[in-house]
């Protein structure tokens, strides 16, 4: 069985779009447990890693898949905005420039884990406060990394971007693919017809 060590929406969506069977389980590791030292990949993949280790007694024989999602500028870390105040100050400091969006991928078989990473850059608009509002009043913000969503209209702040654009919405699937394949699940066995 496949546990997918999440209660974001949007990966089990994107998971959801092969066949594969596969079970949503809430991982209960504390994220504020790990302190940000100055690199973006190394941070989330540790956070993705203890997601997966957080599971491990329960789910001893299955294969677990965790996710983590950072944003990335100004030398620091975007993660889920603690509060509205906090989500306007976000969109503030990354209006009108690049950030990166960072997605580490956990997979967790038996004593074996195997993790990856994607990078996305994003370019804002210049974003002023009545946008910022209008947006936040539009979009839930609470759960994801630097209150923001590509998916839909949520992308109408987005001026341009470079790389995956599942990676921003939580879950790359070309690194999900690549992942699997280290533990023998080969995505491309589990397509759906259109």
């Amino acid at each position: 069985m496949l546990i997918l060590a999440s209660a974001s929406k949007r990966r089990k969506e994107i998971l959801s779009y092969f066949s594969i069977k596969f079970k949503c389980v809430v991982s209960n590791f504390d994220e504020k447990k790990i302190k940000f030292v100055k690199d973006p990949k190394s941070y989330a993949i540790e956070i993705a890693e203890n997601k997966a280790k957080a599971l491990k007694d329960k789910y001893r024989k299955d294969i677990i898949v965790a996710a983590d999602t950072v944003c990335f500028a100004n030398n620091k870390i975007y993660t889920k905005p603690a509060s509205e105040k906090d989500a306007i100050r976000i969109l503030n400091e990354l209006s009108n420039s690049w950030h990166s969006v960072f997605t580490a991928i956990c997979i967790k078989h038996e004593d074996k884990i195997f993790s990856d990473i994607e990078e996305t850059k994003i370019l804002f608009h210049p974003l002023t406060d009545n946008e910022i509002k209008k947006y936040h009043s539009s979009f839930y913000y609470k759960d994801k990394a630097a209150g923001y969503a590509i998916q839909k209209a949520g992308s109408i702040i987005i001026k341009n971007m470079i790389g995956c654009y599942y990676n921003v919405m939580g879950m790359p699937i070309n690194t999900l693919k690549n992942s699997l394949l280290k533990v023998g699940i080969d995505l491309w066995d589990y397509l759906k017809p259109s």
